[in-house]
């Protein structure tokens, strides 16, 4: 029986993905020879080569599937083709520009063993320069995101990075491992979010359904944060998830959550006006639109 099945998605990044397939199977090719963890490469339509690398791997290592999508369909939906392929007890949703250094999954794996009202456990990530990441935190309320939008995120007010064993309310997605059944009770990833705030969301909705998050620190994974995306992608995706995040579970505060992304915007344009920065000009003009 597999117990692991290791999901990674990629779109475009060959060299992090080839480093990141050759950091879990270097740890853990005792555990996939046997066949107790499988390793899942589903890739977004790549143009860059990521499908041609990924097959000579395939010819050497065993229990390692490629699948293959006809075009980007997002990190939700990505994974979630995935999840469907997985033959594992547990998931682990682990981004392409991630190096695992240890053996640590194998703990993780016997923490969910061993407490069953766990759902979700979130591994800790470490920066290149062996700096902790924060890498979980509270689930966004009204004051929360005030607290975000000002720039409390940066120092620690939302996002934490615990140092011991300990209930969160979400963990991050570049490294989330999850029960499979509990994943297929929830549907997996919400697919209308295509990238940011489905990590957040999905365990949101295990916590209604009565299923724990949990972060575990002891492991080692490196989070390079190199990925297929950039800050101007990011920013207005975030926009675009917050405002469907309350829109599908806090409706009541959905129209005051849109006032203050309007505000939060105007404010950085303008700024960006003053200072002839034409990031911030470009990048919250794209995510107006979805505040007004």
């Amino acid at each position: 029986m597999i117990k692991l099945s290791v999901i990674i998605l990629n779109y475009n990044t060959k060299d992090l993905l080839l480093k990141c397939v050759q950091s879990v199977t270097r740890q853990y090719k005792k555990e996939i020879n046997n066949k107790d963890f499988e390793l899942i490469v589903v890739d977004n339509a790549s143009s860059d080569g990521s499908v041609e690398e990924i097959k000579k791997f395939n010819k050497m290592i065993k229990n390692l599937v490629l699948l293959e999508n006809k075009e980007n369909y997002g990190f939700s939906k990505g994974n979630n083709i995935g999840a469907l392929r997985a033959k594992g007890e547990y998931i682990l949703f682990l981004n392409s520009d991630t190096r695992v250094g240890d053996r640590g999954l194998l703990k993780m794996v016997d923490f969910l063993d061993q407490n069953e009202n766990v759902g979700i456990l979130g591994g800790k990530l470490w920066n290149r320069d062996g700096s902790q990441q924060a890498s979980c935190g509270n689930f966004y309320n009204l004051i929360n995101l005030f607290i975000a939008l000002l720039g409390g995120e940066r120092l620690g007010l939302i996002r934490k990075k615990p140092s011991k064993i300990e209930r969160v309310n979400w963990v991050s997605g570049a490294s989330m491992m999850i029960r499979k059944n509990l994943f297929e009770k929830l549907k997996g990833f919400d697919e209308k979010l295509f990238m940011y705030m489905e990590d957040m969301e999905l365990c949101f909705r295990a916590n209604k359904a009565a299923f724990q998050t949990y972060f575990y620190p002891d492991i080692e994974i490196v989070h390079q944060e190199l990925g297929s995306s950039n800050r101007n992608f990011a920013i207005v995706n975030i926009y675009k998830g917050i405002l469907y995040f309350y829109k599908k579970h806090k409706i009541w505060q959905y129209p005051l959550v849109k006032i203050m992304l309007l505000i939060k915007a105007l404010v950085a344009i303008l700024i960006g006006v003053l200072i002839n920065n034409n990031y911030l000009k470009k990048t919250y003009t794209g995510a107006l639109k979805f505040a007004v």
